[in-house]
């Protein structure tokens, strides 16, 4: 497994692709944190661009390269390897590549100009959507054989969970203000990871202000330790769960 590991992540970690998306996070990052007068104020921003762009490359770099290498597994697979092995060192060598770009890219500016614990959430949360997003990619390329299918797929999904997913809530929220929907609203907001990343990080900071209803209504029933094991169990979940069900596929597809 070391050795594909190996192959895999020096091929995306010389990606232009990769490179780029390095860039721009040391772009923005470095922009966020020199243009903004108070450290919540520069959090915010950085965690806009863990919540949009993280995910956004996560998924579609991931599976565009995927389906790009289907040639490659199928030529790993004719050797006498396990297939669990070869879907490991994939998904190691891509989120590798993917972590060391946002560690590196946002990572100096938020340590040099944030306080530990920030930066150290923020960077933690940022790898935790990393991953989250592979696990998602990868299950993506096993459940569709075609590429424009996979890519139009990752992209609603991208849609769903950054967008679409909270809009629709909070317009149920509007339409129900009336009645005691806190716990059931609770519950829905649990089931999306960059949800659950953004109380991770408000919870901590204790930033009331940027909390808004949702956030209000997580830390009132579960309160701030409540709230982070609660999420941190969940998150896992999010990690763990499609790359194990894509891993699952794998096993039985035929390439």
């Amino acid at each position: 497994m070391g050795k594909i590991t190996k192959i895999v992540f020096l091929d995306n970690i010389k990606s232009k692709i990769v490179i780029v998306y390095f860039c721009l996070l040391a772009l923005l990052s470095w922009s966020s944190m020199l243009l903004q007068d108070n450290e919540t104020k520069g959090a915010l921003t950085m965690l806009n661009i863990v919540l949009f762009i993280v995910p956004l490359m996560s998924l579609l770099y991931t599976v565009i390269y995927l389906y790009d290498s289907r040639n490659f597994i199928v030529m790993l697979l004719s050797q006498p390897l396990k297939r669990q092995r070869v879907w490991q060192s994939f998904y190691l060598g891509l989120s590798g590549s993917l972590l060391i770009a946002y560690v590196l890219g946002a990572g100096i500016p938020v340590i040099l100009f944030s306080s530990l614990q920030t930066s150290l959430l923020l960077l933690l949360s940022g790898c935790v959507v990393t991953l989250v997003f592979v696990s998602l990619a990868f299950l993506i390329a096993t459940l569709t054989s075609e590429k424009t299918r996979g890519i139009g797929a990752a992209l609603l999904i991208w849609l769903l969970l950054t967008m679409i997913y909270d809009s629709v809530l909070l317009y149920f929220v509007f339409l129900l203000g009336d009645y005691p929907i806190e716990t059931p609203l609770m519950a829905l907001l649990m089931l999306n990871p960059l949800d659950l990343v953004r109380f991770q990080i408000i919870l901590q900071m204790d930033a009331s202000a940027m909390m808004g209803y949702s956030g209000a209504v997580f830390k009132e029933f579960l309160g701030a330790a409540g709230g982070m094991i609660v999420s941190s169990l969940l998150l896992i979940i999010w990690m763990a769960l499609p790359y194990a069900q894509s891993l699952r596929i794998f096993k039985k597809k035929d390439l």
